[in-house]
């Protein structure tokens, strides 16, 4: 016992700069808050996150832009500069951090993986750049364990990845007594439309619906309307990607323009909601739990009337 309190009293602290805002909610999951010193212009979550100094920038979420217009922005600048977001080199380097927490997972998501890894090479140190790619619900656990380890916290992940599995398990369980699975189009994007990919369909899955345009554990996509229309959906979850519920309320407005949606089983039936997705769905981190009873609460209200959440619409 005498040892193992030596052990922790000699642990050496790292200085944590995280990049992608689920990699600062797995931080603080893991009672490292304290220790991050940077974090990236998205970062909201703990409400400490809001406290730490931006190390990225990012000109996408100035006001004023359509879905259409914020599409072909993406489009453009990744196309003409390979990314869409700046770091503060200066910044970062005063910082000192001992582990850079980032993502190869999606340029549009977050700072480039490649950016960060050559810039981190020329500081002191150098830093450890640990890289969160996750397309299931069992990566995000195994990302949780990556940031324990690497912080030398290993003994907690442990006790946060049994925590969120036990809620998980509690889903797929009853889910599965349902005999009703709904065809849920969880959507990522209104115009153009995109359909959910990587752990999304999953969670659709669990929750006890199945989502006929998701790409299970696959980058989510670009699809034509005509495959919305042929898929009929029952229930349809607007999660746009990054955006909260207010961004949701105007694509929806645009989204009863489309032809044929009038026509939509989930229209009719008035099974249509609106998802704070900046802190849902998009963020692969300890609050996909979270998402994922939001999302049974959404396609099976009667079984699962706990998780219906003020966060759906």
């Amino acid at each position: 016992m005498k040892a193992q309190k030596i052990a922790r009293t000699n642990r050496e602290v790292k200085r944590i700069v995280s990049l992608v805002p689920a990699a600062t909610e797995i931080a603080a999951a893991l009672g490292l808050m304290d220790q991050v010193v940077g974090v990236s212009h998205e970062c909201d979550f703990p409400g400490a996150a809001n406290e730490r100094p931006r190390v990225t920038h990012c000109p996408i979420h100035r006001a004023g832009l359509t879905s259409s217009e914020v599409d072909a922005w993406v489009r453009y600048t990744l196309r003409e500069k390979g990314t869409i977001y700046t770091i503060d080199e200066r910044l970062l380097r005063e910082m000192r951090p001992d582990v850079i927490l980032t993502q190869k997972l999606c340029d549009v998501c977050a700072i480039g993986y490649g950016t960060v890894a050559r810039l981190a090479a020329t500081l002191p140190g150098p830093p450890t750049v640990i890289n969160l790619e996750p397309s299931s619900v069992a990566d995000i656990f195994d990302n949780i364990r990556q940031v324990a380890e690497a912080c030398d916290v290993p003994e907690r992940a442990t006790a946060v990845i049994t925590q969120l599995s036990s809620r998980v398990e509690t889903v797929r369980k009853r889910a599965a007594e349902i005999i009703s699975r709904p065809r849920c189009f969880l959507m990522e994007w209104v115009d153009p439309p995109f359909c959910a990919g990587h752990w999304g369909p999953e969670l659709v899955e669990i929750a006890g619906g199945v989502d006929p345009l998701g790409r299970k554990h696959q980058k989510s996509v670009q699809i034509a309307w005509k495959q919305v229309l042929e898929a009929q959906p029952e229930v349809i979850v607007l999660a746009l990607c990054g955006y909260d519920v207010r961004r949701a309320e105007r694509d929806l407005a645009l989204l009863r323009t489309y032809p044929g949606f009038d026509l939509l089983p989930a229209t009719r039936e008035n099974r249509i909601h609106l998802i704070d997705a900046n802190a849902f769905f998009s963020r692969p981190g300890p609050r996909i739990v979270d998402s994922l009873e939001l999302l049974a609460g959404i396609l099976h209200p009667e079984h699962f009337p706990e998780f219906r959440s003020f966060f759906a619409q």
